[in-house]
């Protein structure tokens, strides 16, 4: 097999090429056509799966893969990122990588342009010592709306997968869950998580005259605390115990 293009068997210069892409949810600006350019040259077979719909944005995925049947490992990530916030706080521009300090800088250098470079970088040098797979195939499925409402990204790509009755064995996610260092954690799944809106009621009053109203928030305040105080469970052996977030807090209170 030929050598590979250098971005491909180069992690970090493949991961300034995606950084280079600005690719906010749900825009891809660039990001999945870069990771084409890099993945064709080695074999990899492109198809570009856009999906809309659900009251979502409209987002492009993409499906690249080498090989037929199984064993099947497919590489499932994501090339979107969340936003930059106010730039002048960043140390180095976000979205112009740079290496400083013995790091790269940039926008999803960790989460998780890095983690797709670097599954890159393994399939070329793998190919370029053993060949193309005598035997089962190697995949990237990689969505744009990870970050997102993740609606019109890998749930539709997994659908899609099982229309054209594709099955992989092994599934590797490269999110970042190192909390020390780099590779200091894998996970073997994921943790299920229960999503809801808690509404207290009350009644309009005039504050002089507390007796007439209902203000919600101290009894919402208190259900809350009685939340947080629950043990919800032990965790297992492969996760830590459950937790609650409480992620934000509305009054309907009118403007005056």
């Amino acid at each position: 097999m030929p050598p590979s293009p250098p971005h491909a068997r180069d992690p970090v210069a493949l991961a300034q090429a995606l950084i280079a892409c600005p690719s906010i949810t749900p825009t891809e600006a660039g990001a999945l056509t870069c990771l084409e350019e890099h993945v064709r040259p080695l074999g990899f077979r492109c198809q570009r799966l856009p999906f809309d719909g659900d009251d979502s944005p409209p987002v492009d995925n993409l499906f690249a893969r080498l090989g037929d049947g199984a064993p099947h490992l497919c590489f499932a990530g994501h090339t979107d990122v969340v936003p930059v916030g106010d730039e002048s706080l960043w140390t180095h521009p976000p979205f112009e990588p740079v290496i400083a300090d013995g790091k790269l800088w940039g926008r999803g250098a960790s989460d998780m342009k890095g983690s797709i470079a670097a599954f890159v970088a393994a399939s070329a040098q793998f190919l370029e010592t053993h060949g193309a797979p005598k035997k089962g195939s190697i995949s990237l499925m990689i969505t744009g709306d990870e970050e997102g409402p993740a609606i019109n990204g890998t749930a539709k790509m997994l659908r899609w997968m099982e229309a054209q009755g594709m099955r992989m064995d092994h599934c590797l996610i490269g999110e970042p869950s190192n909390p020390a260092r780099l590779g200091d954690m894998i996970k073997i799944g994921r943790r299920g998580s229960l999503n809801m809106v808690l509404t207290v009621a009350g009644r309009q009053g005039h504050a002089a005259y507390p007796q007439h109203a209902h203000n919600p928030l101290p009894q919402l305040t208190a259900l809350l605390s009685a939340l947080h105080a629950m043990e919800l469970d032990d965790g297992s052996e492969h996760f830590q115990p459950s937790n609650l977030e409480v992620v934000a807090l509305e009054t309907a209170t009118p403007s005056m």
